[in-house]
């Protein structure tokens, strides 16, 4: 039985909660960036971002066993987000998404965190691999890209 389904606008508080729990969790230790983190980064804004753009909420997806616990999101091939609320981490529910990314949206590729030393430990478990490619989003964030073999993403 999957759990796994097409997020709902009635979601978008929930899935916010979880994006921006796991930003300040595991990213701010690297760039204790307050204003960001604490001010710019709020799950208001970012819910209403979720319930008002459809082709955002188009391509995201929910782990919902009756509570939602994890989120991710596509762009085409490219897996854009995916986030387990901590509680619930090291329990599958990341793998489950991770597999449903793979085997029915067909994501080949993602771009992660270069600090983000568990979460690509995870993606390369689950068959992902370091390109080599980086780069630097919005000025100051290091992403590194993996893909699974013989993906071209150029």
């Amino acid at each position: 039985m999957s759990f796994i389904r097409p997020a709902a606008a009635s979601d978008s508080s929930r899935i916010a909660e979880i994006i921006i729990t796991n930003y300040r969790v595991n990213f701010y230790p690297f760039f204790h960036n307050d204003e960001y983190y604490f001010g710019e980064l709020n799950v208001v804004k970012m819910a209403s971002e979720y319930a008002n753009d459809p082709e955002i909420l188009g391509c995201t997806f929910v782990y919902d066993d009756g509570v939602v616990k994890g989120v991710m999101r596509m762009d085409g091939r490219e897996l854009k987000k995916l986030f387990v609320e901590p509680q619930f981490q090291s329990s599958g529910i990341g793998a489950q998404l991770l597999d449903f990314a793979v085997t029915e949206q067909h994501a080949d590729h993602l771009w992660a965190l270069e600090y983000n030393k568990r979460g690509i430990a995870f993606y390369r478990r689950h068959g992902f691999e370091l390109t080599g490619r980086k780069i630097i989003e919005d000025d100051w964030v290091p992403l590194v890209e993996l893909a699974l073999p013989g993906t071209k993403t150029e």
